[in-house]
């Protein structure tokens, strides 16, 4: 089978394409025929060095895909040949991730994909999906699931909502019944998150972002889903409700924060920190199963009309599909594996 693998870290680069025998799945595990491979910032991340030294001599790069089961191990009852899969944390402890045409995993970090959800939906899930789950699951007055009404009541505000993190926690958060508020930096990304379901988008250059989200909420948001701490974080002291939460998933703009005490703590606000490795094996179960109840809803997708543009890249080409995510391209980049 083809496996695209680096040895040591660097830039993209250091991606080969390479052929390898494929695995058998041992006891718990389930093997996948690969159709689609997604690419997240961490995956670049990974191979950039920027998380450690390599845990393994050679590894595949790739948290999230989707694609057929095409064997089980012993005492395997979840699943059979044939379903229809998407990945979590494929490449999390293990060296072989979903830029191969075939993956070995167990069977905890799959999850049924519904007939009605294209593999590239499938493939877009994982890590921007998960972190959308769990920022919008850990309010001190809002749910740890989420279901149609769930969220009903509440204000969301989405930090970058053209973002595949955002992208997702808008359309969660829509479908949950909250009121989404999102912030961009231009017309064209507003427009993306209007796609999404945001209901009210704020130009951050065009006008100050506290006036504009008061007056659209102004008793304060319940939840913020933030990407850019060092940038946005005095902003969400003030907008947030109180005993809101702000959820932080990544560094994006800095990794340094400077807050003031006496504005902060007069919020009674939660600071959450987001990170889907650590989460623990609860909340990536509950959040497969409420995401997994999202697509058969119909309520989440990828492509223009959903906000998310989707780049293809074949697998012979990762590390251009690599180079793109870490260039900040807009939308989803995903790995044509194999034909659905």
């Amino acid at each position: 089978m083809r496996a695209v693998v680096y040895t040591h870290t660097g830039d993209s680069s250091v991606l080969d394409l390479v052929e390898r025998d494929a695995v058998e799945p041992g006891p718990g595990e389930v093997r996948v025929r690969i159709v689609r491979a997604g690419v997240n910032p961490t995956d670049w991340k990974f191979r950039a060095g920027g998380m450690g030294e390599l845990a393994f001599p050679e590894v595949v790069p790739g948290q999230d895909g989707a694609g057929v089961v095409d064997a089980v191990g012993p005492d395997v009852n979840e699943l059979a040949v044939g379903d229809r899969v998407w990945t979590m944390l494929a490449q999390h402890t293990r060296p072989g991730g979903t830029a191969q045409e075939q993956v070995v995993l167990p069977v905890a970090n799959l999850t049924l994909l519904p007939d009605v959800a294209s593999f590239d939906l499938g493939a877009s899930l994982g890590v921007p999906a998960i972190t959308a789950h769990r920022a919008l699951t850990t309010s001190e007055d809002g749910p740890d699931r989420l279901a149609p009404g769930a969220l009903a009541g509440l204000t969301v505000l989405v930090s970058g909502g053209a973002g595949a993190v955002g992208n997702a926690a808008i359309q969660l958060a829509r479908w949950a019944g909250a009121t989404v508020v999102t912030t961009v930096s231009s017309a064209e990304k507003a427009t993306l998150a209007q796609a999404a379901g945001a209901h009210h988008t704020v130009n951050y250059r065009e006008a100050d972002p506290v006036t504009a989200i008061r007056d659209l909420a102004p008793e304060g948001v319940d939840i913020v889903v933030e990407v850019a701490p060092a940038q946005n974080l005095r902003l969400d002291v003030q907008v947030i409700r109180p005993r809101g939460t702000i959820a932080i998933y990544a560094n994006n703009g800095g990794d340094e924060v400077t807050l003031s005490v006496r504005e902060t703590f007069s919020t009674n606000a939660r600071f959450q920190w987001v990170l889907i490795y650590t989460v623990g094996s609860s909340a990536l179960r509950a959040a497969a199963e409420d995401i997994t109840a999202a697509l058969a809803d119909g309520a989440f997708g990828v492509g223009e009309e959903h906000g998310l543009p989707v780049h293809h890249y074949p697998l012979e080409q990762t590390s251009e599909a690599h180079a793109a995510v870490e260039g900040g391209a807009v939308g989803k980049v995903l790995i044509d594996v194999a034909d659905a």
